[in-house]
Formats: structure tokens, C-alpha cells, sequence
């Protein structure tokens, strides 16, 4: 009996390990449907006949988008546009537009199928780029001529502060509420209209005047936001060693390109929230398509 006991137990470890063996090795699913055709293709492309490359890449940028193209193919193909072989390095060429096409279409398909879509880039807006610069201005012009003691140095530099960080609070925000970026930018538009009258009212107090839009020196200073590479550094100057009348005008001018700015951001997220809806119809969207591929998978 005991001999018995461990023939059985020597016979279910065999087929335990056999078992394991097979699974392991086993393809599965799509990326096993896949292993023999991208390994076969990879192969040609890499073949020591250049005609066969040529032929092979050739071969692909007519399958690409037709059928599902490994990327590890698509960038086997790319490498062939520094083949030795003139004809090689040609048929890669010509098959690189619908490669391209393909990648560019599979980007779009993905960020469609996202929920949170790309945002916060607010480095890129002119809007950003131009509070940051009057930030830093106001910052210099209250110091320079307004008291540390007075209430209107801070509330200044705060209605500036305000303007630019919503903008970035906006970017952050966009991702989930689209809703919750509009209300931002929307305050970031109001600070900067209360630093606006603020200066107006520096310059009122002060009997100085008020430069009109077609102003000489106004168009100088406006001129300034077409500056390449434009900074601080391109109204220091003007901020920091002119008179009160001249350092006061050149923020107003500032003050007036970013209220531009963000009127048009603002129109233009109001437009794309008409358009697209915000974040919940967005969710709607992607649990809809989510539903829709797991029934016609």
C-alpha cells in the first residue's frame, strides 16, 4: 500500500510539472497571435539581401493601417531611412507617410479614449507669459513708489498675484472641470482689471496723465509684446529708472495686452465647453465607448 502512495504521488508531481511546462511556453492571447508574424517581419527587415528589405519595408507601409502593425515593425522600418542601400533607404521613404499617418491617428484614438485628456501646459499661454512679466513690475513699481505701510501696496501686488496664479489654477483644473477653468480664468480677469483701475488711480492722484491708446509713447511700449524672446528685462528700464508717469502708463499698457489675452481664452474655453461639454459628458463618452468595445470587441 505504501509503495502505491508513492508511485501515485511520483506520477501527480510528473504531471503537475508537465502541465506547468506546457502553460508556460503556451502563446496566449493577442500577443501570442502576433509573435510569429512581427518576429518574421523584424527578420526580414533586418535581412542581409538588401532587396528583400526594401521589398519587406515596402510591404508594411502598404499593411500599415489596414491591420494592426507592431511598433517594434514601425520602428524597424524608420531605422531603414539610414540603410546603406540607396533602394533600401528609398522603399523606407515611401512607406514612412502611412507610418506616420497611422502613429498620428493611434495618438488621437488614445487621448479619446482617455478620461483626464492632456492639460496644464500653462507655460505655453501668452496669457501666462504676460502676467509673469507684469507681476515682476508691479512688484518693482510698488516698491519703488508706493509706501510698504500702505494697504494699497499689497492689495496691488495681490490683484496681480491673483491674476496669474488662477490662470495656472485653470490649467490644473482643466483636466476634471472644465467648469472650474472657466471660473478661474474668469477671476484671473477680474484681478487684472482691479490692478488696471489701480493704476488709473495712481496716476489720478498723482495729476498725472492717462496715455491714450494712439499715444506715441503707448505704441512704443506696445510694441514690446512682439519683442522675441520677450521678459522682464524688455520693460526693466522703462519700470524701474523712468519717471512715476512713464513706469505707471508702461503697467497700464501691460495690464491692457493680458485683459486682452485672457478675453480671448476666455471665449475660447466657452466655445470648446458648448462644443465638447465638460467633464461629465466627457465620462459619459468614454464609458459609452468603453461598453460599445467590450460588446463588439
Amino acid at each position: 500500500m505504501e509503495e502505491y502512495r508513492r508511485k501515485t504521488e511520483r506520477h501527480r508531481s510528473h504531471m503537475t510539472h508537465k502541465s506547468y511546462s506546457q502553460n508556460k511556453t503556451r502563446p496566449h492571447g493577442q500577443q501570442a497571435k502576433h509573435a510569429g508574424p512581427e518576429r518574421e517581419l523584424l527578420r526580414l527587415l533586418a535581412h542581409s539581401e538588401a532587396e528583400v528589405r526594401g521589398l519587406t519595408a515596402l510591404l508594411v507601409g502598404k499593411l500599415v493601417g489596414k491591420v494592426q502593425m507592431p511598433p517594434a515593425v514601425l520602428d524597424a522600418v524608420r531605422a531603414l531611412l539610414d540603410d546603406e542601400n540607396e533602394r533600401v533607404r528609398a522603399s523606407a521613404a515611401n512607406a514612412l507617410p502611412a507610418i506616420e499617418r497611422e502613429a498620428q491617428a493611434h495618438t488621437e484614438r488614445s487621448e479619446d479614449e482617455k478620461l483626464i485628456v492632456t492639460h496644464g501646459n500653462y507655460q505655453a499661454l501668452e496669457s501666462y507669459k504676460t502676467t509673469v512679466i507684469l507681476y515682476q513690475g508691479t512688484v518693482a513699481f510698488c516698491n519703488r513708489f508706493i509706501s510698504l505701510r500702505s494697504r494699497t501696496h499689497d492689495q496691488m501686488v495681490q490683484a496681480c498675484r491673483s491674476g496669474k496664479q488662477n490662470i495656472v489654477e485653470g490649467c490644473a483644473a482643466s483636466g476634471t472641470s472644465k467648469k472650474m477653468e472657466l471660473k478661474l480664468v474668469g477671476v484671473a480677469r477680474a484681478s487684472l482689471e482691479e490692478l488696471l483701475e489701480d493704476f488709473k488711480d495712481f496716476l489720478r492722484h498723482k495729476e498725472l496723465p492717462i496715455w491714450e491708446k494712439n499715444n506715441p509713447q503707448a505704441k512704443t511700449i506696445r510694441q514690446l509684446a512682439y519683442a522675441e524672446n520677450k521678459s522682464y528685462e524688455t520693460y526693466r528700464s522703462y519700470i524701474e529708472e523712468q519717471s512715476p508717469e512713464v513706469a505707471a502708463n508702461t503697467l497700464l499698457c501691460l495690464t491692457h495686452q493680458a485683459n486682452y489675452l485672457l478675453d480671448k481664452q476666455l471665449a475660447s474655453l466657452e466655445t470648446a465647453f458648448v462644443d465638447e461639454g465638460g467633464f461629465s459628458e466627457r465620462l459619459y463618452r468614454v464609458r459609452s465607448a468603453r461598453k460599445q468595445k467590450e460588446r463588439n470587441p
